[in-house]
């Protein structure tokens, strides 16, 4: 009976940003308890891999981040590249409104931060964190609506989350990477140039693809690019079919799924969400920073991706899609707004120190509530049960178990 509850939890759409959510707050109680210095000496204890002085040597923090987060990207790629290939951005016309959205959801954000951050030059490096959504949470508070919210409203958000998430692959590796090795990326040429081979003769056996991804995300990590890009380079070399005709990107993704969004996110939540809530006051978020970020993702998103699909349709360029309304997509673009896993992730990048770490910790949760309740209340309002006739399309079905990734 229990057994079966759990399960039930864990297979609705909403379980990978309960989950989070639960992390989250998780990480502010013991960040405020007695359990503070734990929770710090243990982020910051040093792990290593070396050999003959060589290898790696990291904080667990940058363990989690590097490595844990690397996986992540991986899945990201993994959709991607199925995505490209069979589902929602193989047709062009079907990209158009939800890939203008998210243009205009990125550009706005960065846009209200770097204005609030203009005068404090060592601050602007933050620009990004606000650009990002957090897909897991955005399609956990849709799936509190249950029957109330229409599939091309699902679809519409997922298209836009998933462009987000290119967008957000190509800051990182463009605008975040630390002094770069050339020597490092020449060496990664190597096992790129082995998983191409793999794929041209067909090779239906995926682990020496998955030990050259490894090896691929060591030199991509010594180069100084960041090593999640490794995880997305090593998807695209995934095979979407055997010549047997089986699928190991699908088997890959559908397996690795629930790992990811039930384990490794919640991690990196838990050791990311850390704030100390000792002597703050609504005046901590008037700082340049949190407010940058806490603005961009209220008022940025919802302005930016709202603005730009209205534009995009009164243009002539495309019409809203079947059982979509101007009133249901704001408040699909203020659940846009929720950043916290990318913008988290963003945040680490941007700054070391940890007055700053604390501030973008502080906008990121401040800007993602909003979002969330906001944008929660005005569907609420203007959406009624029963609302959703009908049944999602392939490859759209059920979107998405855990934390908004593709069920196969």
């Amino acid at each position: 009976m229990i057994i079966r509850a759990i399960d039930r939890l864990f297979r609705h759409e909403a379980a990978g940003g309960i989950l989070l959510l639960m992390s989250a707050v998780a990480a502010l109680v013991v960040y405020n308890s007695p359990l503070a210095e734990w929770y710090d000496t243990t982020l910051n204890a040093y792990l290593d891999f070396t050999y003959a002085g060589a290898g790696i040597e990291k904080p667990l923090i940058l363990w989690i981040n590097d490595g844990l987060m690397a996986i992540f990207f991986f899945l990201v790629g993994l959709e991607l590249k199925r995505e490209f290939l069979e589902g929602k951005l193989k047709d062009p016309a079907d990209v158009i409104l939800p890939g203008i959205a998210a243009i205009g959801g990125m550009a706005v954000p960065a846009i209200i931060y770097a204005a609030l951050n203009w005068s404090t030059p060592e601050t602007l490096s933050g620009w990004a964190i606000p650009a990002a959504t957090d897909i897991a949470f955005a399609l956990g508070v849709l799936a509190l609506l249950g029957d109330r919210i229409h599939p091309s409203l699902k679809v519409f958000l997922l298209t836009l989350a998933i462009l987000d998430d290119i967008g957000a692959i190509l800051i990182i590796a463009i605008f975040y990477t630390a002094e770069m090795k050339p020597e490092y990326l020449a060496y990664a040429l190597i096992p790129m140039a082995a998983m191409l081979w793999l794929n041209l003769r067909g090779a239906h056996r995926v682990a020496p693809i998955l030990m050259l991804g490894l090896v691929l995300w060591f030199l991509v990590l010594k180069s100084g690019v960041h090593a999640t890009i490794a995880g997305v380079l090593l998807a695209f070399f995934i095979p979407l079919r055997s010549r047997h005709g089986s699928s190991p990107l699908h088997s890959i993704e559908h397996g690795l799924t629930p790992y990811v969004f039930f384990f490794i996110v919640p991690v990196f939540a838990f050791a990311n969400a850390g704030l100390s809530l000792q002597g703050m006051s609504f005046a901590s978020l008037l700082e340049p920073v949190p407010l940058g970020i806490a603005a961009g993702l209220f008022l940025g998103k919802q302005i930016g991706v709202f603005g730009a699909s209205f534009l995009t349709v009164k243009l002539g360029l495309v019409k809203l899609p079947q059982g979509m309304t101007w009133p249901k997509l704001y408040g699909a673009a203020l659940l846009a707004g929720i950043g916290f896993t990318m913008s988290l992730f963003i945040g680490g990048l941007s700054f070391s120190d940890v007055q700053h770490a604390a501030d973008v910790r502080l906008g990121v949760l401040a800007g993602s509530l909003l979002s969330a309740v906001a944008g929660y209340l005005v569907l609420r309002l203007l959406t009624k049960p029963h609302e959703a006739e009908g049944k999602l399309s392939e490859p759209e079905a059920g979107v998405l178990n855990a934390g908004g990734k593709p069920a196969e």
